[in-house]
């Protein structure tokens, strides 16, 4: 009898609870309906039709997909998502298993009533995907987009009580739900490149940089650009800076060489490739070099923080410079990796069918093509044993991720080589290899080894002569070996975003 009594005492006072929080979530329905708040009439029941089947947010994700930044394209993707995510669960799952009733709209003003849904009330569809959309845009954009999405989330969300359509109680769950849904976004499509968190060693700021771009020599690789408009861009952001511009055929290191010798900032728009040949010639001349990102990836540029022109000038201004490695590799530097194997013969087969049909069609084709030729892996010395080598990968400092070609660093100046290596026992590691350079973490078996050191040598006796192919952050080469790799650390000063 007494445990009856327990469970009949614990019920009762579930029940109670309830009966308080509905009698609350009333109150607080109906002393919305009774406010009057001057302007709200007009704009909140159009904000509240505008978000209906989330087409509001689908066009917002359309505005930040057509920005063309990749941090913008990668919000609207995980907003998208994560909208994918919640509207199910509250739809199919929550409002049919709690079935609430919706508001008694009984004396409620119909200046402001809106439409009112034929489905259950708890929890808010609405509020779910605009708070998915919002934290999913937060999780990615910087404050001044999330922002503005975050007031617009909360002002859809409070529009479905103001007009009617939602108790509270129904917009908190619904937003509750919708935040969830967008951190499991996280699980489902990990963040890659951290933007601007890779650290580098602090140097004395400059201060006398005159704010126009006097003293910069700034060279833009016409050849390498995603933008025919970079080098005008460049002149408009920086006045009088000179700008150098390189065409398809010309000797870019000599450009930069010579640009370096009478720059007091070498900027260098392009991408990692070019990137790379500009550090080299900032360090030989001993002057800071400005990453201007240009690219198809700029690897460097985004992570250290610039994504944009206008960023690369701002970073400029400020005046923050910071002291980062480069990693060497038959003398030649490289700022993010250096390989050997399959991905230097799939850089190979890209370049040449790009021209034609695009680099993405061509890098797929570049490698259906490495995978249907039967190519053998590289005989290879490597630090003195020998190796049959499907791909080596040197990451300039240390790599967060796992996988031969990972994306994440989170120093710039740590003094390491991150070296990883697939070796060769039949078709499937190659197969993992590609899966790997593709997607940064797949394909990883026990022919799989990691390691980190500051230096690592490479023979190739398989080669009559030995030559070895390699490629350094995109673009390929071949050297006579052995080949050595190493670090040269702080030893390029860059420009960076104050912080």
């Amino acid at each position: 009898m007494g445990t009856n009594e327990g469970m009949w005492n614990a019920s009762s006072s579930g029940t109670g609870i309830r009966k308080r929080l509905g009698a609350l979530d009333r109150r607080l329905f109906r002393s919305v309906a009774d406010a009057h708040l001057p302007g709200f009439d007009h704009v909140l029941p159009r904000l509240s039709r505008a978000a209906d089947n989330s087409l509001l947010w689908a066009a917002v994700a359309g505005g930040l997909a057509l920005t063309g930044r990749r941090r913008m394209r990668r919000a609207a993707t995980r907003g998208l998502l994560a909208i994918s995510l919640a509207s199910p669960v509250v739809n199919l799952l929550g409002k049919q298993a709690f079935a609430r009733a919706r508001p008694s709209i009984v004396d409620f003003p119909l200046a402001r009533l809106g439409k009112i849904p034929s489905s259950h009330s708890f929890p808010s569809g609405h509020s779910a995907s605009a708070a998915a959309f919002a934290t999913a845009v937060a999780l990615e954009a910087p404050a001044r987009v999330a922002v503005p999405v975050a007031v617009a989330a909360g002002a859809v969300c409070f529009s479905r009580v103001y007009t009617g359509a939602h108790y509270p109680g129904d917009v908190l769950a619904g937003t509750a739900l919708g935040v969830t849904a967008a951190l499991v976004t996280k699980r489902l499509w990990p963040g890659q490149t951290v933007i601007g968190e890779a650290r580098g060693a602090t140097t004395a700021p400059l201060h006398d940089l005159d704010p126009e771009g006097e003293g910069v020599v700034a060279v833009v690789n016409n050849g390498a650009g995603r933008d025919p408009c970079t080098a005008a861009a460049v002149r408009k952001a920086l006045p009088r800076a000179e700008v150098v511009e390189t065409e398809p055929g010309e000797d870019l290191m000599e450009r930069l060489k010579d640009a370096a010798k009478r720059a007091r900032v070498l900027a260098v728009a392009g991408g990692d490739g070019t990137m790379n040949c500009g550090a080299q010639a900032a360090m030989e001349h001993g002057v800071p070099l400005l990453p201007v990102p240009a690219g198809t990836f700029d690897h460097f540029a985004r992570t250290l923080g610039i994504e944009t022109i206008e960023e690369a000038a701002a970073a400029y201004r400020s005046g923050q410079v910071v002291a980062v490695d480069v990693g060497e590799i038959a003398g030649r530097v490289f700022l993010n990796t250096a390989s050997i194997g399959i991905y230097p013969f799939v850089v190979d087969r890209r370049e040449e069918w790009e021209n034609k049909i695009g680099k993405w069609p061509a890098l797929v084709l570049a490698m259906a093509d490495v995978l249907m030729h039967e190519r053998r892996p590289l005989e290879l010395v490597v630090d003195g044993v020998r190796r049959r080598v499907w791909l080596l990968f040197a990451g300039n400092c240390a790599y967060e991720s796992r996988g031969v070609a990972p994306t994440r660093r989170n120093r710039l100046e740590d003094g390491v080589l991150d070296i990883r290596m697939l070796t060769a026992a039949g078709r499937l590691p190659r197969l993992r290899a590609m899966l790997s350079t593709i997607g940064g973490g797949a394909g990883l078996s026990r022919h799989y080894t990691q390691w980190r050191a500051d230096t690592l040598r490479v023979a190739a006796p398989g080669d009559p002569r030995g030559e070895i192919r390699l490629a350094r952050d995109g673009e390929t080469f071949t050297a006579p070996g052995p080949v050595v790799l190493s670090k040269r650390p702080r030893t390029l000063l860059v420009f960076r975003p104050s912080t």
